[in-house]
């Protein structure tokens, strides 16, 4: 069938007088063009013909097919020609002024429906804007354009603003937006005005200065003032938000004008004029914060006052700060009419959200004034704890909320760090308190009484709603996630409550409060004494009871949790109907197959609980629960769990035991990898809980089932087989060794040479070969030869010659009585002599073997070794001089007194041998005991940095690293020693000192931090050398300090950040060209600083997060995504990654969306690929890609409540798009 006959036939069905047959012809249209949009494209006047053919149907007197016919143009603007392009949009245009009211609403929808189709970077995409923003701006600026209409366009240039911003801010557009929308911020309408503020708001960001600064003074700061319009200071007031939301920089100059100006239009008495300033001043505190703080405390005082604003209800003074949970319980009744008062036409409880809003955004964003606001807001939020608005009352619970998690990330700040300044500007009586020290906590704890009190009293009355419960619950557990213990004397209430809720059989609407319930529950077990609530244990156990039996998958498995948690708190449980009857529950839900996974973990957990906390009422049992747990088929991992807990703490029978191992082992049968760790921890376990012994016929049978996990294949099960060996090696090694030799021993010599094996595999491999030797005397002699044969045999491009030494190491220190045979072997291979007959590979593995056993053997008898070590310093081979460095320094540690000093003399004597020199008093330094160090470390300090001076880098940093740990052998001596010499005159010995501090802090001993606290600023400030080098170590030693000492640093981090800033930005002075042949390249000698500045940055974030600025900080980060260097920006995603994931961060993070969206999706489209273009280059620009996806995936979870339209867009572009779309999509979850 050729293009122009379907393209006939799908015409003539459009032009059927049958509706149904329309409708399929447009989706016909739709499926080709989809499914190959090169069925449209040929003939252009068939291409036109069926063009205008769906526009007509755009007029259609059926609605369906009018909607078909806009989602066919939305297709079809993809893909037609520049002409066919302006024929849609003049039609368009044309319909949406006519007088047919319902023709101008489809043809607005067919506008939007279009703009939101274009390409981005299709041919045709600046045709159509510059075809479009036009029409539509003089739509605008018509003044008989009806109001419908100028809706419908002020939207449809919102969408074009967004995804076309560079478009629409062209100078020669004509007319220009601002000049077109602002007007209408005077319509008779509301629905214009604020469609016109919205796209205002969206095109200031790319507005040209001039007209932005016209904005400002014509339709902004005169409506500020005291005496406006009323109407006209609401509409401005919505438009500064609006503003602030999008592109808060554009009001910078501004802002001194415009905050007073909102402070005081929110006194005027009108309820929207109120809530739109309160909201507006909400958004600045998220927004800009810096800008606020001058005006924090005249906020907290607007905010403190309004939400208290309640003119219709004439109950008590809430100025007075009555707390409700103080009235006596004979008003119980009248509070209930109280809750049932409602007045249709009060619109004050929007006020008091607004404001309650306004508190959680100064909370947020000013952490460091938390004991000031626990003075100021605290109070005020609990007396509003019983709010008669529900949403009200949500909103201020949620608000604590958010000021108990501040409080658990922040709280840990002393008050003399906390500047409160800000909002102590308020005369109040604080005289009194001078003089206490006063810290979050305290603060919380005092008025933990009031704030119990008031919100029980909130959830006691039997007609409270499911979610004001929940929300109750909420906050109930964030308090004792900050202060554990603190709710003993409100065990009473709590019970009751609790129990009045678990009566109820969790519906699909309450099963959230009961899990949220009974989650309170097992924490405040897990955080409370057990004389606290065993009085309420009547109360609490047979409903805690009801709701494990319950059907509700979840909350059956949070009450066993409950009980779990309750288990631990009351250990030893010598009796109690409770654990009995939980028994019978847990054991019931364990014998029924079709019990839900989770119910049957949580079961399983409590059966392991009861065994370790309620021994005496379960032994009686006889165990018959293990026969439900300890099943082949299904989930096991929760079994394997179970059975590892009880064995590790209860003494159970070696029956048990045994029965546990034939279970396992029957586990270790399956083919799948799933859970196989766990299955080795428990054997692990269990092995080493017969009390009588290991039965003679469970190595046998044990052994060959390990076989296949002593492989490379997987080197986690590796490490887990060996382990188990081990055990059985120790345990029982007349029954083990005999099927290890026959079994496992010639895998295990392959093992020992894999480049794979290192870590912790490496470390089993080693206790491997110790329990084998210490199984079997005789076997040592076999083992040495047989694993340096191995290797010998082994291709030499995959052998890891140091491996083998390890293992003949540990071999020999096993069984030192075959280390002078071993030595005298390997010490012929090291000979000069012997040198053309032993390969490199043999010289190298000799010399390792002997470095690894004179660690712990005095080879002072056989002082010809170490001198034809040394010799072979000289060595042609790269591998063979750091094997003798390796040797040399190990060599030493058998015999410091005579070894030491050999190796001082070569570093001094040939300036050749020096790095090597070097690297072998590395090796002593390294692995020297303290004891050792300390006796020798004297000698090594002055040479150490004798050697370093005007020396390479590579010099210079490995004997910065042995100053660095001998530093710590002794810190009161060479700690000063250090400080003297870091404004020496010679760069060289700057760097030195700086990254020997860097290796000094990497030492987690906090031994001399008292000594290091008072000199680290000194050694950090050189961050500010004029030694680009010296810069780039000091940064290295503050991320050092950072991750191992983030203590000593923390107070000084406000001297540290701006300077740590600095280094981030790409300096021009340090980027020069290089000829490379025909090409230049540009080399960027500040990008090492830069990199260590942005991965200190990072690991700031984990370690001293409460002292880092948000807002300065994600300003500073939208620099990193937009790095010329791919390395930053993959730092910069990281971080963007770690700040969504904390939902503090997440918080600040989410209003600044809209200024990353730009960046990352340049990076996401990457560079054009050309002919020219290398495959290492597409590569790493496909990784970028990657890293750049998986932020946005973990933006995208950040809940932004519309605030950032660009972002949104953006996403939703990214999950469409045809390259990479699909893997986005499997990122984002779906």
């Amino acid at each position: 069938m050729t293009k122009t006959y379907l393209m006939n036939s799908l015409i003539e069905k459009m032009q059927s007088p049958d509706q149904d047959f329309r409708f399929m012809g447009l989706n016909d249209l739709m499926s080709e063009i989809k499914q190959d949009p090169a069925s449209f494209i040929g003939d252009e006047p068939t291409e036109t013909k069926v063009l205008k053919q769906v526009l007509s149907l755009v007029e259609d007197r059926i609605s369906e097919v009018k909607n078909q016919a806009v989602k066919c143009l939305g297709q079809l603007i993809k893909i037609i020609r520049e002409t066919q392009m302006e024929l849609v949009v003049d039609s368009l245009i044309n319909f949406s002024v006519g007088k047919d009211d319902e023709l101008r609403d489809i043809s607005g929808l067919a506008l939007k429906t279009i703009t939101s189709e274009l390409p981005l970077e299709g041919k045709i995409t600046p045709r159509a804007c510059a075809k479009l923003a036009p029409k539509l701006l003089q739509q605008v600026s018509n003044t008989e354009t009806p109001p419908e209409t100028l809706i419908e366009t002020l939207s449809t240039l919102s969408i074009l603003i967004t995804r076309f911003p560079a478009h629409v801010s062209d100078p020669s557009l004509t007319p220009h937006p601002l000049p077109a929308i602002a007007p209408l911020l005077s319509h008779s309408r509301p629905a214009v005005r604020k469609r016109a503020i919205l796209t205002l708001s969206q095109y200031v960001p790319v507005a040209p200065p001039v007209l932005v600064n016209d904005l400002l003074q014509n339709y902004i700061l005169p409506f500020l003032a005291h005496n406006a319009n009323l109407e006209k200071q609401r509409t401005t007031v919505h438009l500064v938000a609006a503003i602030i939301r999008q592109a808060p920089q554009q009001l910078t100059s501004v802002y001194t004008d415009i905050i007073p100006g909102v402070v005081k239009a929110v006194q005027r008495d009108d309820d929207e004029l109120r809530e739109g300033c309160l909201q507006a001043l909400e958004t600045l505190l998220l927004r800009s914060p810096a800008e606020a703080a001058p005006f924090l405390s005249s906020i907290v005082q607007i905010g403190n006052q309004f939400i208290k604003y309640d003119p219709n209800y004439a109950g008590p003074d809430d100025g007075e700060d009555e707390e409700m949970a103080d009235a006596d319980d004979d008003d119980d009744d009248e509070d209930a009419d109280l809750d049932e008062y409602s007045d249709d036409e009060d619109t004050s409880y929007k006020i008091r959200r607004a404001s309650t809003k306004l508190l959680a955004a100064v909370i947020t964003t000013r952490p460091e004034l938390l004991t000031s606001l626990y003075k100021e807001v605290s109070p005020v939020l609990i007396s509003r704890f019983g709010d008669r608005e529900k949403t009200v009352r949500l909103e201020v619970w949620a608000t604590y909320v958010v000021l108990l998690n501040q409080t658990s990330l922040y709280g840990g700040l002393p008050q003399s760090q906390e500047n409160d300044s800000a909002i102590r500007k308020r005369k109040r009586d604080s005289e009194e308190r001078m003089d206490v020290e006063e810290t979050p906590y305290t603060l919380l704890r005092s008025q933990v009484s009031s704030l119990s009190k008031t919100l029980l009293q909130q959830l006691k009355s039997p007609k409270t709603p499911p979610p004001m419960l929940q929300a109750g619950f909420q906050l109930l557990h964030a308090l004792l996630g900050v202060l554990p213990g603190c709710l003993s004397n409100q065990i009473t209430p709590i019970a009751a409550i609790s129990q009045s809720v678990l009566l109820q059989s969790p519906a699909t609407s309450t099963s959230a409060l009961h899990l949220t319930c009974l989650s309170f529950i097992a924490l405040y077990f897990a955080t409370h004494a057990p004389g606290t609530f065993s009085v309420s244990l009547p109360t609490l156990s047979p409903v805690l009871l009801k709701s494990a039996g319950e059907k509700h998958p979840r909350v059956a498995s949070e009450a066993f949790r409950a009980f779990s948690a309750l288990l631990n708190a009351t250990r030893p449980i010598k009796n109690g109907e409770w654990a009995e009857r939980l028994y019978d529950q847990a054991f019931q839900r364990l014998s029924t197959h079709d019990t839900d996974a989770e119910v049957r973990g949580c079961a399983e957990d409590c059966i392991a609980d009861l065994w370790i906390c309620a021994l005496d009422v379960i032994k009686p049992k006889g165990g018959k629960e293990w026969q439900a747990i300890c099943r082949t088929t299904g989930n096991t991992g929760g079994a394997v769990r179970v059975v590892t807990k009880v064995a590790r703490d209860v003494e159970m029978s070696d029956e048990w035991v045994n029965y546990c191992v034939e279970w396992i082992m029957g586990l270790l049968k399956k083919s799948e990898r799933g859970g196989k760790p766990e299955i080795f921890v428990a054997l692990d376990t269990l092995l080493k809980r017969y009390s009588s012994g290991i039965p003679t016929d469970l190595p046998p049978t044990l052994v060959p089932q390990i076989r296949p996990y002593i492989s490379t294949t997987d080197i986690s099960l590796l490490s887990h087989a060996l382990t188990i060996i081990t055990v059985l090696l120790e345990l029982s090694p007349t029954a083990t060794f005999p099927e290890v030799e026959r079994e496992l021993l010639g895998d295990i010599y392959q093992i020992a040479h894999s480049p794979l094996v290192s870590g912790a595999a490496l470390d089993s491999l080693l206790m491997f070969f110790s329990s084998l030797v210490q199984a079997d005397n005789q076997i040592a002699t076999h083992v040495v030869p047989s694993l340096a044969t191995s290797v010998e045999k082994a291709n030499k491009s995959d052998a890891n010659l140091a491996n083998v030494a390890k293992c003949i190491g540990q071999v020999v220190q096993s069984a030192q009585g075959v280390a002078a045979g071993t030595i005298a072997v390997y010490s012929k291979y090291i000979k000069k002599s012997s040198k053309s007959k032993s390969t490199t590979s043999v010289v190298v593995l000799s010399l390792l073997i002997v470095g690894e056993i004179g660690r712990f053997i005095d080879m002072s008898k056989q002082q010809d070794t170490f001198t034809n070590t040394i010799e072979h310093f000289a060595a042609e081979e790269e591998e063979i001089r750091a094997a003798a460095a390796f040797a040399a320094g190990n060599i030493a540690i058998g015999n410091l007194h005579q070894f030491l000093p050999a190796i001082l003399r070569v570093a001094e004597s040939d300036p050749h041998k020096k790095l090597l020199s070097l690297h072998a008093l590395k090796e002593v330094v390294t692995h020297c005991s303290h004891g050792q160090l300390e006796g020798v470390a004297e000698q090594l300090w002055a040479p150490l940095f004798q050697y370093s001076e005007d020396a390479e880098d590579s010099t210079r940093n490995v004997a910065a690293a042995c100053l660095g740990k001998l530093t710590t052998t002794h810190p009161s001596r060479y700690l000063p020693q250090l400080h003297s010499r870091i404004h020496d005159e010679n760069p060289a010995a700057r760097a030195t000192v700086v990254s020997a501090i860097r290796h000094t802090l990497a030492e987690p001993s906090p031994s001399y931090d008292e000594l290091l606290a008072s000199l680290i600023m000194d050694f950090l400030d050189l961050i500010h050398d004029q030694d680009l080098n010296v810069r780039r170590l000091a940064l290295s030693a503050l991320n050092s300090a950072a991750r191992t000492k983030p203590h000593l640093i923390r107070d000084h981090l406000p001297t540290l950040l701006p300077s740590l800033y600095a280094e981030m930005k790409v300096n021009p002075d340090l980027i020069r060209t290089v000829q490379m042949g025909p090409w230049t390249h540009k080399v960027d000698d500040g990008l090492d600083a830069r990199k260590t500045a942005w991965e200190t940055l990072y690991t700031l974030l984990d370690t001293c997060l409460t002292k880092l600025d948000l807002s300065i900080f994600l300003s500073h980060l939208l620099a990193a995504i937009s790095d010329p260097s791919d390395e930053i920006k993959v730092i910069g995603h990281m971080l963007l990654a770690r700040l969504s994931a904390s939902p503090t961060t997440s918080i600040a993070l989410a209003q600044r969306l809209d200024e990353l969206t730009p960046s990352l999706e340049l990076t996401m489209r990457g560079t054009a690929v050309t002919k020219d273009t290398v495959k290492q280059d597409i590569e790493r620009a496909a990784e970028l890609r990657r890293s750049t996806m998986r932020a946005v995936a973990a933006l995208s979870k950040i809940d932004s409540a519309g605030s950032a339209p660009k972002f949104d867009a953006f996403v939703e572009e990214s999950r469409k798009n045809e390259q990479w779309g699909p893997e986005f999509r499997e990122l984002l979850g779906h």
